[in-house]
C-alpha cells in the first residue's frame, strides 16, 4: 500500500465533500448521463456496475464500457468506479486498469438481481464475510486509490451492524448503505428502511464516511434524509433516472431546475451524447434514457413512443434528431403556446404522508418520479397502504395494552 493513499475523511475532503450522489447502475450511469446529472446538481458520480473478470480479461468488454474520457479531469470528476466480483485477483487486475482515471474503486455488495445470483456477486456475497473481507482488503493493500463499498441490509440490525464493521475493518473508506433487503427488488421493492440506516450511522465510528441510499423522490427528500439519518451524503438511483433534477436541492422553488421540461432535458442529454463519441457505453444507453426521461410524456404521444421503439444504435444521430428529439420539442412548444399554460404548468404538493414527505402532482411534460405499477397498483399507493396498515396495527396494540391495564385489578388500584 502506498503511503500517499488517502483515508476516508481525507478523500471526502479532497473531492469537495459531495452530498448528492449519482448511484452506480447497470448500463445507466455511464459518461453522458453522469455529465448531465452533474449539471443538475450531482456532486459525485459512480460508474455503472462493471464486471471485474470481464473487464480484466476482455478487451471488447472494456471498449464497450470504458473510454479515455471516463474520469476525465474536466468532464467527469469526482468519479468512483464500481466493480462486482467474487475473485480478489481479477478484481485487483480490473481496478488497476482504472485507478489513474478515478478517485476510488467501489465493490458492489448490493446488487439483488438474478444476474448477480447467477454470477455469484453483489448482495449474494452477504453470507460470505471472509470472501468479502478479502476482496476489499486486496484492493486496500494494493491500489493507489482508496476502496469503498456499497451494501444492503439484513433483517436483523445487529447482524447488519457487524457486517458493516467487517467491511470497514477490511479497508473500505466510504460506506454506502442501501436500506433494503436483498429480497426487496422489482415488485417487492417497497420502502427503504431509514431506521436501520440511522442505527448503523449512530453505531459506527464517528469518522466513518457514510452514504444513505433509498426513498429519494424529490429534491426535498435529500435534505430530509441527510437530517434524519445524520449521513454525510445521499445517493439516488431510480429517482435520478427519471428526473436528474432531483439533485438540485439549491433550487427547490425553480421548477426548470428541479422538474425540467422533458423537451429541454432531452435536448441537453442528446447533445452531450453526441459530444462524447468515444463513449460507446453512452451511445448504447441512449435509447433507454430517452424512454425514462419521456416516461410521463409518452402515454399522451404514442406516435413518438412508437418511433423510439424502432430506433437502435446503428441509426444516425440525424435520424434520432428528426424522428424523436425535434418532434418532442414541437409538441412541448405547442403546449406552451396555449393561453392557459401558466395555470396548467403548476406543481402541487399533496398532503403530508406517513413516510414524512409529500407526493406531488406534476404536468406530464416535466420530468418526475416513476411509481411502478404492480397488479394495477402503483408503488406510492402500495407504500401508503402498507404504512397505514402498520400504523393501524400499532394503534391496535397500544389500545390492547391499555385495555389489559384497565382489566387487571392490581393495576386498577394505581389508577
Amino acid at each position: 500500500m502506498t503511503t500517499t493513499k488517502l483515508n476516508g475523511r481525507q478523500l471526502f475532503q479532497k473531492i469537495g465533500k459531495p452530498t448528492r450522489i449519482l448511484a452506480p447502475m447497470v448500463d445507466q450511469s455511464e459518461l453522458a448521463w453522469r455529465i448531465l446529472s452533474r449539471k443538475y446538481g450531482a456532486t459525485l458520480a459512480y460508474t455503472p456496475m462493471l464486471h471485474a473478470k470481464l473487464f480484466a480479461t476482455s478487451e471488447k468488454y472494456r471498449k464497450d464500457n470504458w473510454c479515455s474520457l471516463d474520469g476525465d479531469a474536466t468532464l467527469d470528476r469526482p468519479l468512483i468506479v464500481q466493480f462486482c466480483a467474487n475473485d480478489p485477483e481479477y478484481l485487483l487486475s480490473a481496478a488497476k486498469l482504472v485507478q489513474g482515471q478515478c478517485d476510488a474503486v467501489d465493490l458492489n455488495l448490493g446488487c439483488p438481481q438474478g444476474i448477480a445470483r447467477k454470477g455469484h456477486y453483489g448482495s449474494f456475497l452477504m453470507e460470505e464475510w471472509e470472501l468479502v473481507h478479502k476482496l476489499i482488503k486486496t484492493l486496500h493493500d494494493n491500489l493507489d486509490v482508496p476502496v469503498t463499498a456499497k451494501i444492503r441490509v439484513f433483517p436483523d440490525r445487529e447482524k447488519t451492524l457487524a457486517y458493516a464493521k467487517m467491511v470497514l475493518d477490511a479497508g473500505a473508506q466510504f460506506l454506502c448503505v442501501h436500506g433494503r433487503l436483498r429480497e426487496q427488488k422489482g415488485q417487492q421493492t417497497g420502502l427503504a428502511d431509514w431506521e436501520i440506516i440511522k442505527y448503523l450511522r449512530n453505531n459506527l465510528p464517528d469518522d466513518t464516511i457514510f452514504f444513505a441510499n433509498g426513498n429519494i423522490l424529490y429534491p426535498e427528500d435529500i435534505e430530509r434524509c441527510q437530517a434524519y439519518i445524520g449521513c454525510d451524503s445521499v445517493m439516488s438511483a431510480e429517482g435520478n433516472l427519471y428526473n436528474p433534477g432531483v439533485f438540485n436541492v439549491g433550487s427547490i422553488d425553480d421548477k426548470e431546475k428541479t422538474f425540467p421540461r422533458v423537451d429541454k432535458l432531452l435536448r441537453e442529454y442528446f447533445e452531450i451524447v453526441k459530444s462524447v463519441p468515444e463513449s460507446k457505453a453512452s451511445r448504447n444507453a441512449m435509447k433507454s434514457h430517452f424512454f425514462k426521461v419521456l416516461r410521463p410524456f409518452l402515454p399522451h404521444h404514442t406516435d413518438i413512443r412508437s418511433e423510439i421503439a424502432k430506433m437502435n444504435t446503428k441509426i444516425s444521430f440525424e435520424e434520432w434528431e428528426s424522428r424523436v428529439v425535434t418532434p418532442v420539442e414541437k409538441v412541448v412548444a405547442d403546449i406552451f403556446a396555449q393561453p392557459d399554460i401558466k395555470e396548467k404548468d403548476t406543481i402541487v404538493d399533496g398532503e403530508k404522508q406517513l413516510w414524512g414527505g409529500h407526493y406531488k402532482t406534476i404536468p406530464y411534460w416535466r420530468c418526475q418520479p416513476y411509481f411502478r405499477p404492480v397488479d394495477g397498483v402503483t408503488g406510492d399507493q402500495r407504500v401508503t397502504k402498507k404504512l397505514e396498515t402498520e400504523n393501524g396495527d400499532k394503534k391496535r396494540k397500544v389500545q390492547e395494552e391499555i385495555n389489559d391495564e384497565l382489566e387487571t385489578p392490581s393495576k386498577l388500584q394505581h389508577i
